[in-house]
């Protein structure tokens, strides 16, 4: 059994998957303050890991991830699977107005996303196989006028890894694109707490992580979760965008 390496290891969604994948396998968590993952580090234990790393990682600290992909993959190889799963959400409406914070949505949950999931491909190929599970959201499937700064990374990162996710075909690596709809969690709880209901179709972290899983299992390149929001969103792609643009989110 290979090593299975999150990249964002406090991410509930993130910690959920690998604690599906987890048992016989060591089980590297990569995050910043990496001393303080004592609650992931328990819960993969519980689930049956044989071993739990915890390596410090800055998502946005582009130039040092080329050397920590390295360390992974020498250090803690053959690696399985990698679940690629940090980002933030943002303030919507700051992000509108504010460049710098715009900016640093667009960082995090797109360009670093690049970097790591680049570096990933390489070194899976170099390998000769392994899996990378990527992250998009169906807010990037057609961008909604509440959260377009984020909704535009989400449709950046999914276009890219659906190209690359092609061009790994046959070489024995997979990328599996997961797009899950609105997440009630720790992410998404200050919206709530603010008066947001969740949106239709809703599902938690584990029912995510459920269904990742069982895509992963099964070979599978891409999942929508729950599956019915797939022809959902086809629909709403012919919408006229006089009506799309006053839809709350």
């Amino acid at each position: 059994m290979g090593t299975i390496v999150v990249f964002g290891g406090r991410s509930e969604i993130g910690v959920a998957t690998a604690v599906r994948l987890a048992p016989g396998r060591k089980v590297v968590l990569a995050a910043r303050r990496s001393g303080e993952l004592a609650e992931p580090t328990a819960a993969l234990i519980a689930a049956g890991a044989a071993e739990v790393v915890p390596v410090e990682f800055d998502a946005n600290d582009v130039a040092s991830h080329p050397a920590l992909v390295d360390a992974i993959f020498a250090g803690h190889g053959p690696v399985e699977a990698a679940i690629v799963a940090f980002g933030i959400l943002g303030d919507a409406a700051r992000a509108e107005t504010d460049v710098a914070h715009a900016l640093q949505i667009a960082h995090t949950d797109y360009y670093a996303q690049v970097s790591v999931i680049t570096l990933l491909a390489n070194a899976f190929r170099a390998q000769g196989s392994g899996t990378i599970i990527a992250f998009s959201s169906v807010a990037g499937v057609r961008v909604r006028r509440a959260n377009y700064v984020y909704g535009s990374t989400k449709a950046g990162l999914d276009g890219f890894a659906s190209g690359l996710a092609d061009a790994l075909h046959g070489t024995g690596v997979r990328l599996l694109l997961a797009r899950p709809g609105f997440v009630v969690g720790a992410m998404t709880r200050e919206l709530m707490d603010s008066g947001v209901t969740p949106a239709p179709f809703s599902r938690t972290a584990d029912q995510v992580a459920d269904a990742v899983a069982r895509a992963y299992r099964r070979g599978r390149t891409e999942v929508w979760i729950p599956a019915v929001l797939q022809p959902v969103f086809f629909g709403m792609r012919l919408l006229p965008r006089r009506i799309w643009r006053k839809l709350p989110r």
